[in-house]
């Protein structure tokens, strides 16, 4: 398949399940916290290279990043610049003292589920979590950035192509 056949086929069943603004709000703030929950025990754990040192966090990132460059490069990009940013965070809270990045962690996780959980009540819609728990892990910070695109009204032949393809 194609990546840009295999990018609209994302974009559009994504954007099926998500056409209420609460669900689309809650999504933009629900997917980083989780992402920041499960970021903080994997700044915890590292190898030496040299001089630097290389976190799970680094390689999971790097994972994500290289499948979404599949879909498109400036996407992923975005995506990068978000989750160095969110690493930032996430080694300042796990660097805590005692168990409270534990307590974090967990926080931003159970709770950011929660409210994606709340989200798709409000749209009266299945989280693709249910169905497809790897691939809504996998896909959902990359649809974050497509978001923030949409909210920014940028690439809107994009989004239009994706609404004409729900739509029929």
């Amino acid at each position: 398949m194609r990546a840009e056949g295999k990018l609209m086929d994302m974009l559009t069943g994504y954007a099926t399940a998500h056409q209420h603004p609460f669900n689309i709000l809650v999504h933009m703030i629900g997917i980083p916290t989780i992402m920041l929950g499960v970021l903080i025990p994997l700044t915890w754990a590292g190898f030496e290279v040299g001089e630097h040192r290389i976190l799970l966090a680094h390689l999971v990132l790097a994972g994500f990043f290289f499948f979404y460059l599949t879909l498109d490069i400036v996407f992923a990009v975005v995506f990068a610049l978000g989750a160095y940013a969110l690493l930032l965070l996430a080694v300042k809270l796990g660097a805590y003292p005692g168990s409270t990045g534990w307590y974090i962690a967990a926080g931003c996780f159970f709770g950011g589920y929660a409210a994606q959980f709340a989200g798709h009540a409000v749209e009266k819609s299945m989280p693709v979590l249910i169905k497809h728990p790897i691939q809504a892990n996998l896909a959902a910070p990359f649809f974050t950035v497509v978001e923030l695109f949409k909210l920014a009204g940028l690439r809107k032949e994009l989004f239009e192509a994706v609404q004409a393809r729900i739509r029929s």
